[in-house]
C-alpha cells in the first residue's frame, strides 16, 4: 500500500510538473544591429553609404593636417619674430578651423539620415518580422525583445496579450 500511495505521489508530481512546464512563457531575444549589418552588408545602399562616410573622414583629415601645418608655421614665425605673418597665419588657421566645424557638422547630419533611412527600411522589417514570427511560432516562443531596445517587443503571441481583458475589467 504504501509503495501505491508513493508511485500515485510521484505520479501525479511528473503530471503536474509537465502541465505547469507547459504554462511557461518562453522569451526571445535577438540582436537587431548584427541581424541588420549582416542584411545590408552587401547592399550598394550600405556601401555608398561607407564610401562617403570614407570620403568625408579623409576630407576632415587632410584639413586637419593642414591645420597642423599652419600651426607649425605659425609657431616658427613667432619664434622668428615675425609677428605680421605670425597674424596672417592665424587668421587662416580661424577660417580653416571654421570651415571644418561647419563641414563635420553638415556632414554628420547627412550620414546620420542616411543611416536612419537605412534601418527604417520597410523591405528590410518587412521580412525580419515574417521571420520573427515563424521562428517564435515554430519554437514556441511567447516574446522576442530586442538587445539593442530593452522596452521594444518585436513580437509576441496573441496568447499573451491581456490587453482586452484589461479593458473590460477597466469597465471602459
Amino acid at each position: 500500500m504504501n509503495k501505491k500511495f508513493f508511485a500515485a505521489i510521484f505520479v501525479s508530481i511528473v503530471t503536474f510538473s509537465g502541465l505547469y512546464a507547459q504554462h511557461i512563457t518562453k522569451f526571445g531575444v535577438v540582436d537587431t544591429n548584427k541581424v541588420y549589418n549582416a542584411y545590408f552588408r552587401e547592399s550598394t545602399a550600405v556601401r555608398n553609404y561607407d564610401k562617403k562616410r570614407a570620403d568625408y573622414k579623409n576630407e576632415i583629415d587632410k584639413t586637419t593636417d593642414e591645420l597642423r601645418e599652419l600651426q607649425q608655421k605659425k609657431l616658427d614665425y613667432e619664434k622668428d619674430g615675425n609677428e605680421a605673418q605670425a597674424l596672417k597665419i592665424e587668421a587662416e588657421i580661424t577660417k580653416k578651423r571654421d570651415y571644418l566645424t561647419e563641414y563635420t557638422n553638415a556632414k554628420n547630419v547627412e550620414l546620420d539620415s542616411l543611416a536612419k533611412s537605412l534601418k527604417n527600411s520597410d523591405e528590410f522589417y518587412k521580412k525580419l518580422y515574417s521571420v520573427l514570427s515563424k521562428i517564435a511560432e515554430s519554437d514556441g516562443y511567447s516574446m522576442i525583445l530586442s538587445l539593442q531596445e530593452s522596452n521594444a517587443i518585436l513580437w509576441y503571441s496573441n496568447s499573451v496579450d491581456i490587453t482586452e481583458d484589461v479593458i473590460k475589467r477597466l469597465g471602459l
